[in-house]
């Protein structure tokens, strides 16, 4: 018997889920409120001809692409791949990239603001006994996913870095996953990290990493805690929009009970 895991986030008004600033609206337009529609279609229409007296719902909706669960292209990284040529957007990307073998790595013992490492990677992968293949795609559980629908969410779990990214890009990994608000680590710490450091090649480097090596990412994943360590099979299809740096994604695990 197939299970079928909903590992997306709902589009849900008054649910935090981004930081200030990066918000998003659903306004929803009730049955009744569209008859006059359909009176400006059908001369002559009156409302209690209709069932109920009801048109339809809609709903209107203003989001970025990266609002909501959805997969960055490299086009978000930078206009150009290391090598000089255009990155690609995520109308772009090969479809078969998204209907994989799924891998679920367990970093939620690791403290909000740490950077994941090459090491990190080996050691959960010895774990739970499994051998990454080309193509499978590799999620991350990390303390964020426990925090969705909080003020703190934004700002918490583990990030994944430029070096344990590449790491996986070598294995020939080219759709990874995170239930943090993004790949890398949360901003405050690498604010810290760079007011100390003064530098910048920490800022965004995991997303950075995909200028030398081509992969997509997908953010805000929900319920990776019910996922086995492997075993299942991801669809993450993006949204088509044209020339865009991502699309949203309805995510689900599929596996066999």
């Amino acid at each position: 018997m197939q299970r079928f895991v909903d590992i997306s986030m709902s589009i849900e008004n008054g649910v935090p889920s981004d930081p200030p600033g990066y918000e998003f609206q659903v306004d929803y337009i009730g049955h009744a409120d569209t008859v006059p529609m359909l009176q400006k279609r059908y001369d002559g229409l009156k409302a209690e001809e209709l069932i109920g007296g009801e048109a339809f719902a809609l709903e209107s909706v203003r989001l970025s692409s990266h609002n909501g669960t959805h997969v960055d292209a490299p086009w978000h990284y930078g206009s150009r791949m290391a090598d000089g040529t255009p990155s690609r957007t995520i109308d772009q990307m090969p479809l078969d990239w998204f209907f994989r073998p799924g891998v679920k790595l367990d970093f939620r013992s690791r403290p909000d603001g740490y950077i994941v490492t090459p090491d990190d990677i080996d050691r959960e992968l010895s774990r739970v006994g499994y051998v990454v293949q080309p193509y499978d795609i590799v999620v991350v559980n990390t303390a964020a996913g426990a925090r969705f629908g909080t003020p703190a969410f934004p700002q918490s779990g583990c990030g994944i870095g430029r070096d344990a990214t590449l790491h996986l890009t070598a294995m020939g990994v080219r759709v990874v996953g995170t239930d943090a608000w993004s790949w890398d680590a949360p901003f405050r710490f690498v604010a810290e990290r760079y007011a100390r450091d003064r530098d910048a090649s920490i800022i965004w480097e995991g997303h950075k990493a995909g200028l030398e090596v081509e992969y997509c990412q997908i953010e805000k994943l929900r319920h990776l805690d019910q996922l086995p360590p492997h075993g299942f099979r991801i669809a993450c299809f993006p949204v088509k929009i044209h020339a865009a740096s991502a699309g949203w994604t309805r995510a689900v695990a599929i596996f066999e009970e």
